[in-house]
C-alpha cells in the first residue's frame, strides 16, 4: 500500500512537471523568449506549488483510506489477544480489506463460541464431580469420627460414589479423545446379535431391581460388523442404562438387530416416560439431561461420538408418556 501511495505521488509529480514544461513552451512560443524571461520563474513556481498541493491531498486521502482499516485490524487483534472475543471489524473499504474483515469476524465468532463452550464444560464437570466427592467425604468423615461404624452398609456409599467417579472420568477421557480425533478403535469382525445379548445380560440385575422387563429380537441373517467391541458395548450400555432409569416399574425394553438397506440396525425401544420436546433436539450434546435425571448427561453424547467414529449414525425419537426409540446404524464388515 505504501508503494502504491508513493507511486501515485510520483505519477502526479511527473505529470505536473510535464504540464509545467508544456505551458512554458507554449507561452514562450506565443510571447517570445524575451517576454517570458521575467515571468518564467513565477509561472513555474506557481504551477509547481499547485501540483505539490494536489499531490499532498491525494497522498493524504490514500494513506487515510488504507491505514484506517489496518489500524482497526491491529486494534481488534490486540483485543482478541487479551481475551475479548467481541472484537468486530466493519465490512467496508476495498474488496481485499472487506474479505479480511469477514474472515476476521468469522474467526472472532468461532473463538467466542469455543470459549463459552469451554467455560460451560468446566462448570458442568465441576458440578458432576461435586456430588460423589461430597458423598465420599461425608461418609468417610462420619466413619472416622465414630458416627458410623465401618461396616459394609456404611462403606458401600463410598464405593458407589467411587465407581461413579470412575465412570465420569472415563467418559470425559472418551470425549477428549474424540474431540482430538485420537479415539483408537481396536476393530474386530463380530456378530452384533451376540454383543447385544452380552449387554442385556449385564443389565439383568439392574432391570429386575427397577421392575423393567427386557426382550430381544435378533435376525440370524444379519452380517458381521467391523467394530471395536469394547467401544460399541459402552455405547449400547449407555442407551440401555438410560432406558432402564427412565422406564417406570412394569414397563419394558426391547432391542432388535436387523438389516436395514445396506446397514446393520440396532434398535432400543422402551415404554418409559419419554423426552420433552425442548430437550429432544439436544440429547446428543454434553451434559444435557431432563429434570430429576441422576445421570451425568454424557451417555448419549458419548454414544453419538463412538457410533460416528465407526462410520455409523444414531438418531432418537421420543414422545412424552409413550417411550423412546434409539436407532443405531452401522456399516457391515467387508
Amino acid at each position: 500500500m505504501g508503494c502504491l501511495i508513493l507511486g501515485v505521488i510520483g505519477l502526479v509529480a511527473v505529470v505536473g512537471a510535464l504540464v509545467t514544461a508544456l505551458v512554458i513552451t507554449l507561452l514562450s512560443w506565443l510571447l517570445g523568449p524575451t517576454a517570458l524571461s521575467q515571468s518564467t520563474a513565477e509561472v513555474v513556481l506557481v504551477i509547481t506549488f499547485l501540483l505539490l498541493g494536489a499531490s499532498a491531498v491525494v497522498a493524504q486521502r490514500g494513506i487515510r483510506r488504507f491505514s484506517q482499516p489496518m489500524d482497526n485490524l491491529i486494534e481488534a487483534a490486540g483485543r482478541i489477544e487479551k481475551g475479548d472475543y467481541s472484537a468486530h471489524l466493519s465490512d467496508t473499504g476495498p474488496r481485499e480489506l472487506r474479505s479480511v474483515a469477514r474472515a476476521f469476524n468469522a474467526m472472532s465468532a468461532r473463538l467466542k463460541t469455543s470459549d463459552e463452550q469451554r467455560r460451560s464444560f468446566l462448570a458442568d464437570v465441576a458440578h458432576e464431580l461435586r456430588t460423589p466427592l461430597s458423598i465420599i467425604r461425608g461418609q468417610a468423615e462420619a466413619i472416622a469420627d465414630g458416627v458410623y461404624p465401618g461396616d459394609p452398609d456404611h462403606v458401600m456409599p463410598i464405593l458407589d460414589a467411587t465407581r461413579t467417579l470412575e465412570v465420569l472420568v472415563e467418559d470425559l477421557r472418551t470425549l477428549v479423545l474424540t474431540d482430538a480425533g485420537s479415539l483408537v478403535l481396536n476393530r474386530e469382525h463380530i456378530e452384533p446379535g451376540a454383543l447385544v445379548q452380552d449387554v442385556l445380560a449385564s443389565f439383568e440385575t439392574q432391570s429386575e431391581a427397577f421392575g423393567v422387563s427386557m426382550a430381544s429380537a435378533i435376525d440370524s441373517t444379519v452380517p458381521l460388523v467391523d467394530v471395536d467391541p469394547a467401544r460399541l458395548r459402552s455405547a449400547l450400555a449407555n442407551v440401555v442404562s438410560n432406558a432402564i432409569r427412565h422406564t417406570p416399574a412394569g414397563g419394558s425394553i426391547r432391542i432388535e438387530v436387523h438389516t436395514a438397506g445396506d446397514q446393520v440396525a440396532i434398535t432400543v425401544q422402551d415404554t418409559g416416560e419419554g423426552i420433552s420436546p425442548e430437550i429432544l433436539p439436544r440429547v446428543f450434546q454434553r451434559f444435557v439431561k431432563g429434570p430429576g435425571s441422576t445421570g451425568s448427561g454424557l451417555g448419549l453424547a458419548i454414544t453419538h461420538d463412538i457410533i460416528t467414529a465407526h462410520g455409523g449414525t444414531v438418531d432418537i425419537q421420543s414422545t412424552v408418556g409413550s417411550g423412546t426409540t434409539v436407532r443405531i446404524a452401522l456399516p457391515p464388515a467387508t
